[in-house]
Formats: structure tokens, C-alpha cells, sequence
């Protein structure tokens, strides 16, 4: 493939996956935003002087899990830190169960070393608990770490910050899900956003080969694939307000903007801005998702009818039909309902100290 067909590939898969991102924000009709945001950026503390106890919940199969193992050691043991401690993820625990042991042991920061998943996992643990995190990025999207402003190619400055780094509060979100099999509930935590819809159909029909060997790109060909699909009936409450009807072809809810491929997708949503942004995607045709696209692409400040984003602090979505959601980039099964609320400041991040 020539350089003309690179680019070709390139613009077309940005803008389909921001077209399957923008899906939560381009709504159907105007619903009313009742929160305004509290805080943008945050201050940031000092972590504590002196010897630090570090856990390292490790995902054993990213490309760069053993150099991440051996540059942590390294650190700690420079600073003259007891031997880091690593507790390996597995098939079945994506790092719940090992984030719950290092709070049982009373550790003093728990870094995340993996992707979105394990971060995910861990923080999901660690929120309201006061034990910092430390991220580690080794996955394809980082997405935390990216709205952070994490180098996240940097590997040694991110295992620096992970365990010196500044201490920053931020938002967490937590989503009760409905199954759409056994009508059951459960509840799960995530960082950056969750959706319901087409975008989380896209993850689902994702090919996992494509992605190991292509990172974000691979969603490509699985957007393209639904961008004609049909809107498609919902009940939407507004932090508890009057349910109304509307016809969606996703609905994102978003603790901070950036999405894979660098898109600044929510410009204005901050991670402890006490507050979800949930954007509701509606085009009817492909001009419809061109017409988003562009918006966020170029920034621009005019209203889109079929993409709006709205600052809740909670939202339920009531679907008839069974619709597929994700969770950080993950898939999370079909559901009847969604149930979202965001809890402001409920975990410690390490970050790059202040200049």
C-alpha cells in the first residue's frame, strides 16, 4: 500500500472511530443541563516522605510486562524502598481480587501495571479507600493515563511518576447494569467512559488479532461495518428527572474527554469536575455521522440536533431491546438498563509533580 492509501486508511479509521465515540454526544433532542462543574484540574499533593511499602498488580502478558517488572525493582530499590511486591492478573481476575489484598496488607500505594482493564479493576477497588494509585501503562489505549497527560510510550517516567509522582484526586464513575439474559444486576466501576449502543457493538464485533497487531485502528473495519444501522428506542432519566422517550444510536457517558487516536472528543469534560458528561448520538445517514465528525474534529461551537452532551451526576437509560455496553474499552454484555453515577474525588492518582 502507497502512502496516498495509508492516509486514506488512516483519516477514514479516525473518523469512524470518532464517529462511534461521538456517539454520546450528538443527542436527539435538548434535555436540560442541571449541574455545573466544580472543579477543572484540580490541585495536586506531595505524597508522603520516607519508605514507601509498593504492590504491583501486573498483567503478565503485555508485550512489556517484564521490563515494567525489572525497571520497578530498580526504582524502589534505588530509592532504598523495600522489594516491590507483584501480584500477576489472570483470565479470571482481571485485578480485583489483588487489589483487595494489597488494601488486606495494608500496602502504601498500589501501582496498575497493564491496560484499561486492569486499571480499571483496581481502582474500582481502591476508590474511597485513600490508597493512592500509581499507573503503569502497558495496554493499547491507556486511556486514564493519556487524560492525564501521561507519556504513555515512556515507560521508565511513567514507573517515576507511578511511584514518587505528585498525588492528585479524581472523579470515579460506577454503572449498574441490568442484564438482558437472566434480568439479573450487577455493579462495576470505570475511569474514563462507558456507553451504550452502537459504540460498545463496535468493541464487541472487534476483531482481538487486529487489535494486538494494530492497537485502536482495528475498530475500523467492525465501524464501518455499523455506521448504517438503525436508531433505536430508549427511555432516558436525567438524575432522576422525568423519563422521555428517544431514538439513539449510542449514548457515551464520559468522566474525561480523550479517546483513542488523540481525539479530544469532549473538550470540556474533566476528570474531577465532579460531574458525567452524557452525550446522546442520533444521526439518521452517513452525512449525519460526517457532520459529527467534522464538529469535533475542527471544535466547533455550534449545536448539533443529533449530538448533545449534557453534565449529570447520574443518568439511567431503559432500553425494550437488548443493547450491548462497554465499560473502559470493555465489552460488558447486553442489558435492558443502565444506571450511572458519578462518585467526585474518590481516588488518589500519582502524577507528574508541579513545576
Amino acid at each position: 500500500m502507497g502512502n496516498s492509501g495509508k492516509y486514506i486508511l488512516f483519516a477514514g479509521s479516525a473518523a469512524v472511530f470518532a464517529g462511534s465515540a461521538v456517539v454520546s454526544w450528538w443527542g436527539a433532542r435538548r434535555l436540560k443541563a442541571i449541574h455545573r462543574r466544580s472543579a477543572v484540574a484540580g490541585p495536586v499533593s506531595r505524597p508522603r516522605e520516607g519508605s514507601q511499602r509498593v504492590v504491583v498488580v501486573l498483567n503478565p502478558v503485555k508485550n512489556r510486562a517484564d521490563a515494567a517488572r525489572e525497571q520497578i525493582r530498580h526504582a524502589a530499590r534505588t530509592a532504598g524502598w523495600p522489594e516491590p511486591v507483584f501480584l500477576e492478573t489472570t483470565e479470571d481476575d482481571p485485578g480485583y481480587g489483588q487489589a483487595r489484598t494489597a488494601l488486606e496488607e495494608g500496602y502504601d500505594v498500589v501501582l496498575a501495571a497493564g491496560g484499561d482493564g486492569t486499571v480499571r479493576a483496581v481502582a474500582e477497588v481502591l476508590a474511597g479507600k485513600g490508597v493512592p494509585l500509581g499507573l503503569v501503562p502497558l495496554g493499547t489505549g491507556n486511556l486514564l493515563a493519556r487524560n492525564l497527560q501521561m507519556d504513555v510510550a515512556d515507560l521508565r517516567g511513567a514507573i517515576g511518576t507511578a511511584l514518587f509522582g505528585w498525588e492528585r484526586l479524581i472523579d470515579t464513575a460506577t454503572a449498574e447494569l441490568q442484564s438482558a439474559v437472566d434480568g439479573t444486576t450487577s455493579e462495576h466501576g470505570f475511569l474514563v467512559m462507558a456507553g451504550i449502543g452502537m459504540d460498545a457493538e463496535v468493541l464487541v464485533d472487534t476483531r482481538d488479532d487486529l487489535k494486538k497487531s494494530i492497537g485502536w485502528l482495528a475498530y475500523t473495519a467492525a465501524g464501518m461495518r455499523h455506521l448504517p444501522g438503525r436508531r433505536r428506542p430508549v427511555t432516558i432519566s436525567l438524575d432522576g428527572g422525568h423519563p422521555q422517550k428517544r431514538k439513539i444510536r449510542t449514548i457515551l457517558f464520559a468522566n474525561c474527554g480523550l479517546v483513542p487516536g488523540g481525539i479530544d472528543f469532549l473538550p470540556d469534560a474533566m476528570v474531577d469536575d465532579g460531574v458525567l458528561d452524557a452525550v446522546v448520538v442520533s444521526p439518521r445517514s452517513l452525512l449525519g455521522w460526517l457532520a459529527m465528525y467534522l464538529k469535533v474534529v475542527f471544535k466547533h461551537s455550534g449545536v448539533l440536533p443529533i449530538m448533545r452532551a449534557y453534565a449529570v451526576h447520574g443518568m439511567t437509560v431503559w432500553s425494550p431491546e437488548p443493547m450491548e455496553t462497554q465499560l473502559d474499552g470493555d465489552p460488558s454484555g447486553p442489558v435492558t438498563r443502565i444506571s450511572v453515577k458519578v462518585c467526585p474525588r474518590s481516588l488518589a492518582v500519582r502524577v507528574r509533580p508541579e513545576r
